[in-house]
């Protein structure tokens, strides 16, 4: 007889107070870092915290969601106004081969490590569609300042302006090198030949290192911008102060003639 699961992903701010959750839910996590929170409850839930914003749950009703999610508000920064939602589901059915279909995963067996897998690996989806959309957005910014120069021949932004714009593209770069975990395989699936198969089955699955590529080739795109404006946001300070120096030469020039002569 085939079971259902449902996993419900939620990126609900910029970043989560792990150690703060912790203290606060005073149970006993089944798995914690310094990153992440995975809880195990009876009748089948679970829940699992990301430090990157991302809550990811399990067995759960809606209701049940949305009050677990305000229960650790205190401790959400940056919390944002509408939240990046995923759901996966997992079918079980004893005997079968594992399989990756469109939005579900059908397995053999099921476990808690296997939810953990999947609920990490969703996590992970729904992180990368937060930073795909802020690139996006700094890309589109980015976009304007380059057509404003096209059509007028100048750089529509001042320098400091340019480098909160850049501080702000940094601040993503660092957070997606952080969080972003393609490339590295949970300790979990080492020693266990299923869920490495599964892990690596769900990052083909979600399209994980493709998602990551193109944000890494936008963000170059953005770089190789932003070095560009610099110069020429330089370049513009150079000739200002080249003209101040010319003004004050040709002040001196002038009160020094005045003074030859009366």
């Amino acid at each position: 007889m085939s079971q259902k699961v449902t996993l419900t992903a939620l990126l609900v701010a910029n970043q989560l107070d792990i150690k703060g959750i912790k203290n606060f839910l005073e149970i006993r996590p089944q798995a914690d870092s310094s990153s992440e929170l995975f809880y195990v409850f009876s009748g089948g839930k679970y829940q699992y915290y990301f430090n990157y914003g991302v809550v990811v749950f399990s067995g759960y009703s809606e209701d049940e969601i949305k009050w677990s999610v305000k229960a650790v508000q205190a401790f959400q920064r940056g919390p944002v106004q509408t939240w990046i939602r995923d759901e996966h589901v997992l079918l079980i059915e004893p005997g079968t081969e594992l399989q990756f279909r469109f939005g579900e995963v059908v397995l053999d067996h099921c476990d808690e490590r296997v939810i953990r897998i999947a609920m990490f690996n969703l996590a992970q989806s729904v992180a990368m569609d937060h930073y795909h959309a802020v690139t996006e957005q700094l890309l589109g910014e980015v976009k304007g300042f380059t057509y404003y120069l096209e059509n007028s021949g100048r750089l529509k932004i001042s320098r400091r302006n340019m480098l909160r714009f850049i501080g702000k593209a940094l601040s993503t770069q660092n957070e997606v090198a952080e969080n972003i975990y393609v490339f590295d395989a949970p300790d979990l699936v080492w020693d266990d030949e299923f869920l490495d198969r599964l892990h690596q089955g769900l990052i083909r699955h979600f399209d994980l290192r493709m998602r990551f590529s193109e944000l890494e080739y936008m963000m170059r795109i953005i770089d190789e911008n932003l070095r560009i404006f610099m110069e020429i946001s330089n370049q513009r300070e150079s000739n200002l102060l080249e003209m101040i120096i010319i003004a004050l030469i040709l002040v001196e020039v002038v009160n020094l003639i005045f003074s030859s002569f009366f």
